[in-house]
């Protein structure tokens, strides 16, 4: 045997292994299996792989790769041409449909990978069309900056990977309309526990968990930072002076009606 494993009636099981990319494991236990014998002898009588069985191994090697099972791989293998081409073109119908739905994920994930650094995917001269005049392009950065390693920011890019513009407007739009009924009914008198507002709070909170899952103690918490955050107040006031603070204010009151109390809420 030389330093690369040939011997005189062959390659030894080491070097047929590399040649083919498989362990030597394997190959004896295709070997015990019948399916590929080294059919060569060595001066010393070591059985080693000549070309006709390396030939056979690569066969085996795609044939595996093909998702046939051993035992069919080794009747295949000495089956009429007839039944090989049969099964070869099954097979490779069988890996174009796994190559399209491959390719699919990886579209997916490339979406998914998209909206978790951009948070709307949106086509640009879209964005004023869908979200309307008070679109702000540093509204998402704002958010990821603060929420990127949270689940909820996950959950939200998850489905934001998967929505058309026509889908925001779709979410948009009635957010848009529960905005304005908050308005009349601050303007109405409507209190903060009552009914009503209840009501209110808890579509406002269902509005919400169309981005991410949104609990009665986590909605607290972003009634607060209609408060707190910078802009956000001033958004709601635009439309209705006080609003801001009173949407916190009704949050806050149909929280507890959730048993939450609103000075210990925490984020879920």
């Amino acid at each position: 045997m030389d330093e690369h494993g040939r011997t005189e009636g062959g390659v030894t099981v080491g070097r047929a292994a590399a040649e083919i990319g498989v362990s030597v494991r394997t190959l004896h236990h295709w070997d015990e299996l019948g399916v590929a014998t080294p059919s060569g002898r060595t001066n010393s009588g070591y059985r080693s792989y000549l070309p006709v069985d390396i030939a056979r191994l690569r066969r085996v090697v795609l044939l595996r790769d093909l998702g046939v099972p051993l035992a069919r791989i080794s009747a295949l293998l000495s089956a009429p041409a007839v039944e090989r081409r049969a099964e070869l073109t099954q097979r490779r119908r069988e890996l174009g449909d796994t190559i399209e739905r491959l390719e699919a994920v990886a579209r997916s994930v490339d979406r998914l990978i998209e909206a978790d650094e951009l948070g709307v995917l949106v086509p640009e001269d879209e964005l004023e069309a869908v979200f309307g005049d008070e679109w702000n392009p540093t509204m998402a950065e704002t958010a990821r900056a603060r929420w990127g390693d949270s689940a909820q920011w996950a959950e939200y890019a998850e489905r934001s990977a998967t929505r058309t513009s026509d889908d925001w407007r779709a979410l948009v739009g009635p957010l848009r309309d529960l905005v304005d009924e908050l308005a009349e009914a601050k303007r109405a008198g409507v209190l903060a526990g009552s009914a009503s507002a209840n009501t209110l709070a808890e579509r406002h909170r269902a509005a919400l968990s169309e981005y991410f899952h949104c609990t009665p103690s986590m909605h607290v918490i972003i009634g607060r930072l209609a408060l707190t955050e910078p802009g956000m107040a001033d958004t709601y006031d635009r439309i209705e002076p006080g609003l801001a603070e009173w949407l916190s204010n009704i949050i806050d009151a149909n929280a507890r009606s959730h048993g939450v109390d609103p000075e210990n809420a925490v984020w879920e």
